[in-house]
């Protein structure tokens, strides 16, 4: 379909506000814990953004985050935890039937078994695990006609499998083609590809932001904070996985309170016309930040 998700929420231009951005809200953490130094406020061009609450050092662990929402690969669906995302065993002679890599993980699926994000989250929904509008708050993708007529295809085919499942019609009310839709307008945008769990923080430093049907990675996930950051050729800030599907968010550099923190959603090492046209054909924007104004 795309070769990357599309991504349509507001034109990046790299520049930090002049004034202090509008709050939108805060993050903070149990008594144990301290707060991440982080909140979400407005940016003067990109719309939210996540801004340093204090000074960040280089290499300073930010926050971490759970998904939503995740699914392994089909590449990946024998070879990896089926919930967390985490690396099985070789010798656990998984061959034709999903694992978990503990019973808290088996536990916590809830007998999820579609595909496709979109699917899971229906099945979430179904079990009492989240509620219908927990995507609401991310920016949907701006869809055409066309594009939403193929969803409408899915959308009965999600339908039929929910059917074929013996569902009661009212535990599934909620699964309209407006709820469809907008779901999946959220996902394609704001899914991330997890790319190779276990793997070192250098080995990580580029982020792709991919379409639920890519299936060169481990898996696919949606999370909230993670999903508010915005894009820069040269961040300061990576996330990247280090055992499942948990996200880390570390600083590349020292960080300056009011700051705000980015991420490349693309290589980073692609030259200046190779990311232009794929952050504009995969994300349907032409990236303005200090790099890309200077050709690098």
């Amino acid at each position: 379909m795309l070769r990357l998700a599309r991504y349509n929420r507001w034109a990046f231009q790299v520049k930090y506000p002049t004034k202090a951005p509008s709050l939108l809200f805060s993050f903070s953490t149990s008594a144990a814990e301290s707060a991440p130094p982080i909140r979400v406020g407005l940016t003067e061009s990109s719309g939210r953004g996540v801004f340093a609450s204090r000074r960040i050092g280089t290499g300073d662990l930010i926050h971490t985050a759970q998904p939503i929402i995740s699914h392994p690969s089909l590449s990946s669906l024998y070879t990896v935890c089926y919930f967390c995302l985490q690396k099985l065993p070789i010798n656990s002679g998984v061959l034709q039937n999903v694992s978990f890599c503990s019973k808290r993980c088996e536990e916590k699926s809830k007998g999820l078994k579609y595909p496709l994000l979109v699917k899971r989250l229906a099945c979430q929904v179904i079990s009492g695990v989240v509620t219908p509008d927990v995507l609401d708050i991310l920016q949907p993708e701006i869809l055409t006609s066309e594009k939403v007529s193929l969803m409408k295809k899915d959308f009965a085919l999600l339908r039929r499998n929910l059917e074929d499942s013996s569902i009661e019609s009212d535990q599934m009310a909620f699964v309209t083609e407006g709820w469809y839709t907008a779901v999946l307008a959220r996902i394609r945008i704001n899914a991330f590809r997890i790319e190779y769990p276990g793997g070192s923080y250098e080995d990580l430093l580029s982020l792709a932001a991919a379409s639920v049907e890519a299936e060169a990675a481990v898996g696919n996930a949606v999370y909230m904070l993670p999903s508010l950051y915005n894009h820069d050729c040269d961040p300061n800030a990576n996330i990247f996985w280090t055992e499942n599907v948990d996200a880390q968010i570390k600083a590349r550099r020292d960080i300056e309170q009011g700051e705000e923190l980015r991420i490349c959603y693309i290589d980073a090492s692609m030259d200046y016309e190779a990311r232009q046209n794929i952050l504009y054909e995969g994300f349907g924007f032409r990236c303005n930040c200090l790099r890309c104004e200077s050709k690098d």
